[in-house]
């Protein structure tokens, strides 16, 4: 069981220690331990903390008996699509892989959704990494669709992302 809540400053190592755990498990494989090294490098404790100072970010963190298990983070923007609509953006959705299937992610999206909607947003965005199927399929049903494409970069190296958009 995983109970969330709003994360605060103090959750800031906490979320990079997650984010960092979740990320590497999921795409590790995929990067030259530079490049990896490199993304990961960008997400510090330092740079939690100043998104959860920052109003425009709204973050929620799971845990199961206490232990961080999973995160959902809103935040402004920054994707290359249009947005004739006020529109948030889902940076990221991450569950530890053993709590993956357990309800935590529908949960985390529910959240997203309700927030998203609660700050004025008529559109949601995020991006995918398009062999990340399951992803893609956890978003088509909540209703993204697909709008585009994206170069995600980590380190030196750019994988392809599908761009997604849910109208609210």
């Amino acid at each position: 069981m995983i109970d969330y809540r709003d994360a605060t400053i103090g959750d800031a190592a906490a979320l990079a220690a997650l984010f960092a755990h979740s990320f590497t498990d999921t795409f590790g494989a995929l990067y030259d331990p530079a490049d990896l090294a490199a993304f990961l490098a960008g997400h510090t404790p330092m740079h939690w903390a100043a998104q959860l100072a920052d109003p425009a970010y709204a973050i929620r963190i799971g845990e199961a008996d206490g232990t961080p298990a999973a995160f959902a983070k809103l935040g402004p923007p920054s994707l290359p699509v249009e947005r004739p609509r006020p529109s948030i953006e889902l940076r990221q959705l991450y569950v530890l892989p053993a709590h993956k299937g357990s309800g935590a992610a529908q949960a985390a999206m529910e959240w997203v959704i309700a927030t998203a909607r609660a700050r004025g947003a008529e559109d949601l965005f995020l991006s995918v990494y398009v062999d990340n199927h399951r992803a893609r399929r956890f978003y088509e049903r909540y209703g993204f669709e697909r709008v585009g494409r994206y170069r995600f970069m980590v380190g030196n190296h750019a994988d392809e992302d599908d761009l997604m958009r849910l109208a609210l």
